[in-house]
């Protein structure tokens, strides 16, 4: 498995730091129509909704099932209505301006019982496909449409779930026995929740005409090959009910603000940067002049990239700054700690049966709290009250002070842990799996210090080594990892601001080319302190179950040890003429 974390913090990088959000909403004129609220269903239209789920749920629950054969033992629909608003624009003109609405069905079957089922042994790439349906969308409005794309639906993959298991029944014929017996699928109490309206409301007079102004001025930076910028709102509303009993309807909305631009240096290396801000309140996201100037300091940087000098490979000590560090322990550590991995035969199942052991420095803890909202003033992306499965979310505490403690847990068991702590989630109309929605990095206070005392230590571990410079690596757009046996256990990430620190003079140079690669335990341990400022990522994770909204927050970390190899690139000559905006 190859999962992938993507986006940017929305600020800089340490507490402390982080721009002043006061809302971009800007007051329209009199030409223009007023803000647009799209309110979406109302008490009476959700009900309607959950009880035509209901409905067609308890006839499936009663009457289906092929003669001389058993009638699935769960039954869950989930149904996710997704609105969206997107404008976007380059160089002074729009490019985008929609306004979409489609509801996804997601029907889950079972045959068998909790202790054994057609989900029973999956790997990974069976567990994809399990409940895999090309036709998922349906009809917008409720009643006997929608009930009669659940009847297909349920018929579908009611069958599909017969069939597999009594495949794995037969299976078993040729499978060696587990040492440890472990269910198919968790016995969860019922639940009932009904979470708050979430409008969303935006002024789209007022996003075109800033998308417009702001990247229309991008053109006077004559050595881009590219800029936009794109403003987005989304409202998924989700309702769930199943045949233990749960009804869950809640809604998630988030507003999004990015900015991307391109150029090339003079070696024909690519260079991008971007700034990204997110937020489910309107009034949480950046004034337009603080993103103006998120803009501009993006153009900056690249222009300071295009004439940084291309470092060589490098193993040596290094600081990362707090968006690296959570990156870092995303992808080298959350995903070795999802639930399904181990209990898959194809994953290399790092962490299994470590639990009470020693795995990372002693005054490291993680843990993964969805109900975590915002950290300071910044929203967190991975914040949910239930997760796809409709089990309440719950912290999970992972390692405590370098001890593992506990695993991210779906309704999927595994050996010594047969309950869920609310982790399983998906993209859509995916199945479900255990995934991290915030991860959060702690140092104990003997290991904290400033990041002025950091970056000492580290010209201190640069010279006791005898290495002629540090590394600062300040930003990251996303990294990688496989976790899979059968590859090697490794990581990478994509440093963008990459500083270098002489070991003599203290003196900082930006510098490019690099990417950061290595294998996860060889990595993490090899931390030695960390700083007393924290800082937070937000972005979407990419995995089996498709890209779900996430969040890291952690300190910057000094480590003895870090590996950087050249970026694979395209040298490609600049643009034979300049862009005919060009004086």
């Amino acid at each position: 498995m190859s999962a992938g974390l993507m986006g940017r913090v929305s600020g800089r990088l340490l507490a402390g730091m982080m721009v002043a959000m006061v809302g971009c909403a800007a007051a329209p004129t009199a030409s223009e129509p007023a803000t647009v609220v799209l309110t979406g269903p109302d008490g009476s239209e959700r009900q309607e909704v959950v009880s035509t789920l209901s409905a067609e749920l308890e006839r499936s629950m009663e009457r289906l099932r092929l003669d001389d054969y058993e009638g699935p033992y769960f039954l869950s629909y989930q149904l996710k209505d997704d609105e969206s608003v997107t404008i976007g624009g380059k160089f002074g003109a729009l490019t985008t301006d929609s306004h979409s609405r489609q509801r996804y069905a997601y029907v889950e079957s079972r045959v068998g019982s909790y202790d054994f089922d057609n989900f029973a042994n999956i790997d990974a790439e069976s567990y994809r496909m399990a409940n895999f349906r090309a036709d998922v969308v349906v009809p917008l409005d409720d009643g006997d449409a929608l009930r009669g794309a659940l009847w297909l639906l349920t018929d579908e993959t009611y069958k599909k779930a017969l069939s597999d298991y009594l495949t794995k029944r037969g299976g078993a014929v040729y499978e060696a026995q587990e040492e440890a017996e472990v269910p198919s699928f968790s016995r969860e109490e019922a639940v009932s929740h009904r979470g708050p309206s979430m409008p969303l409301e935006l002024d789209e007079a007022a996003w075109r005409a800033q998308v417009r102004r702001i990247t229309g001025e991008l053109k006077a930076h004559t050595f881009l090959l590219d800029a936009s910028m794109e403003v987005s709102a989304q409202r998924v509303v989700r309702y769930l009910v199943n045949s233990e009993g749960s009804e869950v309807v809640d809604e998630q909305r988030l507003y999004t603000i990015q900015a991307q631009a391109y150029t090339r240096a003079d070696d024909g290396m690519l260079l991008e940067n971007s700034r990204l801000f997110y937020a489910r309140d309107l009034d949480a996201l950046p004034s337009w002049e603080v993103v103006e100037a998120a803009v501009d300091e993006m153009i900056d940087e690249l222009r300071q990239l295009r004439e940084a000098e291309v470092i060589d490979p490098y193993t040596g000590p290094a600081i990362l700054a707090p968006e690296a560090t959570g990156v870092l322990f995303h992808e080298a550590v959350g995903h070795r700690l999802e639930g399904e991995r181990q209990r898959d035969e194809q994953e290399g199942r790092t962490f299994q049966g470590r639990v009470g052991k020693v795995v990372l420095p002693e005054f490291i803890s993680v843990y993964d709290d969805p109900l975590l909202a915002e950290m300071g003033d910044v929203q967190l992306n991975g914040y949910y009250t239930h997760d796809d499965e409709g089990v309440p979310a719950q912290r999970a505490n992972l390692i405590e002070e370098g001890v593992l403690r506990g695993f991210l847990m779906s309704r999927t068991p595994i050996e010594g842990v047969d309950s869920s702590n609310g982790h399983g989630r998906a993209q859509g109309v995916n199945v479900p799996r255990a995934r991290m929605a915030n991860l959060v990095v702690e140092a104990t206070e003997e290991a904290q210090m400033s990041f002025e005392e950091l970056r000492e230590r580290l010209l201190d571990e640069v010279r006791r080594q005898g290495k002629p410079y540090g590394l600062l690596i300040e930003d990251i757009t996303g990294g990688s990892t496989n976790t899979l046996g059968y590859g090697y256990q490794a990581f990478k990430g994509v440093p963008r601001m990459i500083y270098r620190i002489d070991a003599e003079t203290g003196e900082q140079e930006l510098v490019r080319g690099v990417e950061l690669v290595g294998t996860p335990l060889s990595s993490i341990n090899k931390i030695v302190a960390a700083s007393t400022e924290t800082g937070i990522f937000n972005g979407y994770c990419g995995a089996e179950s498709g890209y779900v909204p996430v969040s890291t927050v952690a300190p910057a970390i000094l480590t003895t040890e870090i590996e950087l190899q050249r970026t694979q690139q395209a040298r490609e000559r600049r643009p034979i003429l300049s862009p005919p905006w060009a004086p």
